[in-house]
């Protein structure tokens, strides 16, 4: 259904139902009251309609029918535009998702355009028409009733993000591999969190502000300073989780940056160990080498050999083996590789 709720409201109680837009536009003129419409996803047909009955801006129109638009506020004359971009909180998957919702305010008329499922309206609705003297504002009064309901439902979205920042400080030593890509996700979800949220600020102090066309009451006035009170409260909480997921990257990087330098530490002792070994192996492979020479030269089956009828051919092969392989190990052990 695209027209979730539609409603003429008069001195703050709900009069009428009409089952279409042409009903409602017939009994508000005829009761002088205030129409509350609320429409989902509606298409450029029936927003047209609304927006030729109440001479809704054609900007503020396109931008409602596009959607995908910044939170902001605009004034087309008595009209009011503006849009609002709710949260909430998915436990399931630890993300948030960001809704849209578009509210036009006029002397006699509420229309809101939701794009997802937050807010929730009919608990604005509820919540307005249980207080008559307070919807008997206005319009006004609704537009405080839907500010207020939206940054009530930031809240939750708050605290997910807190958990999710604690979970990281958690994570940080414990040398999870993907404690890196976590942190980078959760610092895009605040950074969209906070464009949602900061805007609020301006918006709720040009509403207290007011125009030449729209001045609100001393009432509206305490309550949109509640509503900004909480918002401003709300906003130096998420500027804290972002400050901590850059604290917390840096740290990452420093972890990351110590663990490789131990891990480069001990692949160099383990080098020279290796290398210590190999001139180990090495130094006794020459020794042994030496006087397997001597030996492998006399051992050679040739005549014409002189030492070999001499008589002290024997002791002097001996001798020479000997001395070769001391004077090798004596160059080592001086050198220090055995």
């Amino acid at each position: 259904m695209t027209i979730i709720d539609n409603a003429v409201y008069v001195d703050g109680l709900r009069t009428a139902d009409p089952e279409g837009l042409d009903e409602t536009y017939f009994v508000l003129r005829q009761r002088e009251g205030m129409a509350w419409i609320g429409l989902y996803r509606p298409d450029a047909v029936e927003l047209r309609s609304v927006a030729e009955e109440f001479d809704l801006n054609p900007l503020a129109v396109d931008d409602a029918l596009a959607g995908h638009q910044r939170a902001k506020l605009e004034h087309y004359g008595e009209c009011v535009f503006l849009v609002l971009r709710p949260a909430r909180y998915l436990d399931d998957v630890e993300k948030v998702d960001f809704g849209e919702i578009h509210v036009f305010v006029g002397a006699d008329y509420v229309i809101t355009v939701r794009h997802a499922e937050s807010p929730d309206l009919a608990r604005v609705r509820r919540r307005m028409e249980a207080m008559p003297e307070f919807l008997a504002l206005g319009p006004d009064a609704v537009l405080y009733g839907i500010l207020d309901q939206v940054v009530d439902e930031y809240e939750p979205v708050a605290a997910g993000l807190e958990n999710d920042v604690d979970e990281i400080e958690d994570d940080l030593f414990g040398a999870d591999p993907d404690v890196s890509r976590r942190i980078y996700e959760l610092s895009r979800q605040v950074i969209t969190f906070q464009r949602a949220t900061s805007p609020l600020v301006g918006i709720l102090q040009a509403l207290l502000a007011g125009t030449p066309e729209r001045v609100p009451g001393t009432e509206l006035q305490d309550h949109y300073r509640d509503v900004l009170d909480h918002i401003i409260r709300l906003n130096e909480r998420v500027a804290s989780f972002r400050a901590l997921l850059q604290n917390a990257l840096a740290v990452n990087a420093a972890l990351v940056a110590q663990r490789q330098n131990d891990e480069m530490r001990r692949l160099t002792e383990s080098s020279f160990a290796q290398n210590e070994q190999v001139k180990r192996i090495s130094s006794w492979a020459a020794i042994l080498f030496a006087p397997t020479l001597v030996a492998s030269i006399y051992g050679m089956n040739f005549r014409d050999m002189p030492e070999l009828n001499w008589l002290f051919g024997y002791p002097f092969a001996l001798g020479l083996m000997g001395a070769m392989g001391l004077g090798l190990y004596l160059t080592f052990k001086r050198n220090k590789w055995i």
